[in-house]
């Protein structure tokens, strides 16, 4: 078992071996971003891409998945606190073969937890020796051997990052295109009740760690209970999007393209088996594309709140937006 003591900056590993089919990327966009260019051939050959793609976020999971079973699973793992910044670089097409490169960049001891330290990570996932995503992110791992307690008195520590519960929308949001997008406006997405059968089930295909598949090992964890992976909040925050926009947007209506990535994603609290989550999306700035002149780049911010109205998630992204012709 790889604990917090084995990491050192520097260190470079590649590990993993998954084919993706058509099907897989079908399948994954039905269930999570059920957008055209990610579920039909002749949709997606006339939309900003150009053909067939996986969604971004089944890019992450896949690349997950891969790192859960060659690293987290001889590992001390307990979870992530979150991602500093996504990259999808390059789109992800039936008949990749993919791989992981992790690079170790830094290690952190725990200040408030003796028993943990962080280590943060560039991962890579390649098709080949080509980069498709790429992504930075601290991993918090238990200590062989634990350090001794910090001071109790005299000692600041720093405070938990938590999102700010938003305050009820002056301007909700409207379909249209990127020139009706205004900067304020609010999308309530909807929201999504997790089960225990829910997380499992999505644990089981991409995020295999022991807190997120039994209810026995879960209690005996950090966590204290079953508790739904990260990227399980995530995907949910997409379909919810992905089905917010298609329901108030006419069928002649603006079309999205895809999302360059996301930067600060932070999983603010655990998201336990019963617990209902609430989406939000918040416009923050826009801007006319300097490469697509059909398009313009929407920028906003996302949030999920558990039914006790505690911050549970949240993450700042981008996507393009088509723009009004003539």
């Amino acid at each position: 078992m790889r604990a917090f003591e084995d990491f050192s900056p520097g260190t470079v590993t590649r590990y993993g071996d998954t084919s993706v089919s058509r099907d897989d990327i079908v399948a994954f966009a039905r269930a999570y971003d059920p957008q055209p260019m990610h579920m039909d051939e002749d949709e997606a050959r006339k939309s900003f891409v150009g053909g067939l793609i996986g969604s971004g976020w089944h890019s992450c999971t896949l690349m997950m998945r891969m790192i859960a079973d060659h690293a987290l699973s001889r590992a001390t793992s307990m979870g992530s606190p979150g991602i500093d910044e996504v990259k999808w670089l390059r789109p992800l097409r039936p008949g990749a073969r993919l791989s992981v490169r992790e690079e170790v960049l830094e290690v952190k001891e725990s200040r408030s937890r003796p028993d943990m330290g962080l280590v943060r990570f560039r991962f890579e996932l390649l098709d080949g020796d080509e980069a498709l995503l790429e992504q930075t992110n601290w991993i918090m791992f238990g200590r062989r051997h634990p350090a001794e307690p910090a001071p109790a008195a005299g000692e600041k520590r720093a405070a938990r990052p938590v999102a700010a519960r938003p305050a009820e929308p002056a301007l909700a949001a409207r379909p249209g295109f990127f020139e009706d997008r205004v900067v304020g406006e609010v999308w309530h997405l909807g929201s999504h009740a997790f089960t225990a059968d829910d997380i499992k089930t999505f644990a089981a295909a991409y995020d295999p760690q022991p807190f997120h598949l039994d209810e026995a090992a879960a209690a005996a964890s950090h966590f204290g209970a079953l508790c739904a992976s990260g990227w399980h909040t995530a995907a949910m925050w997409m379909r919810l999007m992905v089905e917010n926009r298609r329901r108030d947007t006419p069928a002649d209506g603006a079309r999205l393209g895809p999302s360059p990535g996301f930067r600060d994603l932070k999983w603010i609290r655990p998201v336990y088996a019963g617990d209902t989550i609430r989406y939000t999306s918040t416009t923050t700035a826009i801007r006319p594309s300097a490469s697509r002149p059909g398009w313009g780049l929407v920028f906003h911010h996302n949030e999920g709140f558990n039914q006790r109205d505690e911050p549970v998630f949240s993450f700042d992204g981008c996507v393009f937006w088509e723009r009004r012709r003539g």
